[in-house]
């Protein structure tokens, strides 16, 4: 939770997998230690909390020596530590001839942000005045603009430009993973299936399968590039990568939304991630997968009512159903590896968006639930919820599994 509304921009950043939090967030920090400490010829990084959990899975201790390279770093997991101010932190410190030029202690927030205690930086400072659903849906109606204008007033028609980008690598990251094969990096020895479910044609399909096992391959085809290390945009995070792009990518190749209408829904389901990551959170490590997965889920169910043209309280609802229906839902990948349970939650979610939209369409009118409430609620179910249960694979199905 925070009090600002950053850019979009910093919601879709495209970077390499698997995980925002634990590989693009960690990253930025070392950059950020590199730069500002130019003499250094050691650095020592401690992780603590969920980082230093699933350090090896997350490939966290990996970025961290790939970007600090080639000055000597020393790495150390504390997994002791209590009342973390967030539970993706690090602390580094920059040495040269054995005496410390300066410490830097950095919270990994969600989705490859960043803070650094004691200073603001640029890319953290508040973009968007309105912080609830409730305030942006007055200001629209006020004004007749859809979410996607709202964002594009606020913003710059600049934003347009980046999204376009974000679209590119999303299409690319759907049709680079549908073509590979083999086996994804990682002691589980998974096999990569985006292939085999996109091939899976029969004649006697029926158009309710169709759609079913496309999405799916489609949000197999990035999750599984995401797990592999491969270039992928988070959407609100690298975890949750699969669900926006399968969603879009099916309903452009069905019914031929041109590029241009595809980025005006991710501007429309940036303002809802936005809305999660400002009001609650979009980290894993925080509040769980219903954070990760949850905020996709929610975000593609909005894109999909913008690019249907559905009025501002169905796309509401959609987002909302969208939400709700993750509540609860835990953070428990097996050896710390994006790979089970969150590739084939990333399929599923993306299924539940588009059903989430089609009752929005049918019961908007009835509904007595608002996207803000479920917001607060999933924060505090998450803050709920034991740290076994939030990225730290030491609950659940990473537990249980052998």
């Amino acid at each position: 939770m925070t009090d600002r509304m950053c850019s979009l921009k910093e919601l879709y950043k495209i970077g390499r997998g698997p995980s925002s939090s634990h590989t693009i967030g960690p990253e930025k920090a070392c950059l950020y230690m590199k730069e500002r400490y130019p003499a250094a010829d050691r650095f020592a990084v401690t992780l603590f909390g969920s980082l230093a959990y699933t350090a090896e899975g997350h490939d966290t201790t990996a970025i961290v020596r790939e970007t600090l390279a080639p000055i000597a770093t020393d790495i150390i997991r504390d997994t002791d530590a209590v009342d973390l101010p967030h539970p993706n932190t690090m602390e580094l410190t920059a040495y040269t001839d054995g005496e410390a030029l300066g410490t830097a202690r950095v919270y990994s927030v969600g989705g490859g942000q960043i803070e650094i205690e004691g200073e603001t930086l640029e890319e953290n400072r508040d973009v968007y005045p309105l912080h609830s659903f409730a305030k942006i849906a007055d200001y629209c109606e006020a004004h007749g603009l859809r979410l996607w204008q709202y964002a594009e007033q606020m913003e710059g028609g600049e934003l347009f430009d980046y999204l376009h980008t974000v679209w590119e690598t999303m299409k690319a990251c759907v049709v680079e993973g549908l073509r590979q094969e083999g086996t994804l990096p990682g002691r589980l020895q998974v096999q990569r299936k985006a292939k085999h479910l996109y091939s899976q044609n029969h004649i006697d399909e029926t158009r309710e399968t169709r759609e079913n096992r496309l999405v799916c391959a489609y949000a197999f085809a990035v999750s599984e590039q995401n797990a592999a290390g491969g270039r992928i945009v988070t959407a609100p995070t690298c975890g949750a990568s699969g669900v926006l792009p399968a969603v879009l990518y099916y309903e452009q190749q069905k019914h031929g939304f041109s590029d241009h209408e595809i980025c005006r829904a991710l501007a429309t389901a940036g303002i809802i991630g936005n809305l999660v990551k400002t009001n609650a959170s979009i980290s894993g490590a925080e509040c769980g997968c219903q954070a990760e997965i949850g905020t996709a889920c929610s975000m593609a169910a909005a894109a999909l009512g913008e690019l249907f043209s559905m009025q501002l309280g169905q796309i509401e609802y959609a987002a909302e159903i969208a939400l709700e229906h993750h509540l609860g839902l835990t953070c428990d990948p097996i050896y710390g590896l994006v790979q089970i349970p969150c590739i084939e939650r990333n399929a599923v979610a993306a299924m539940r968006a588009i059903n989430a939209v089609s009752l929005a369409n049918f019961l908007t009118n009835s509904r007595k639930i608002s996207f803000d409430l479920v917001v607060q609620t999933m924060y505090e179910t998450g803050r709920d919820l034991s740290h076994r249960y939030r990225e730290t694979s030491e609950g659940g199905l990473a537990k249980l599994y052998e």
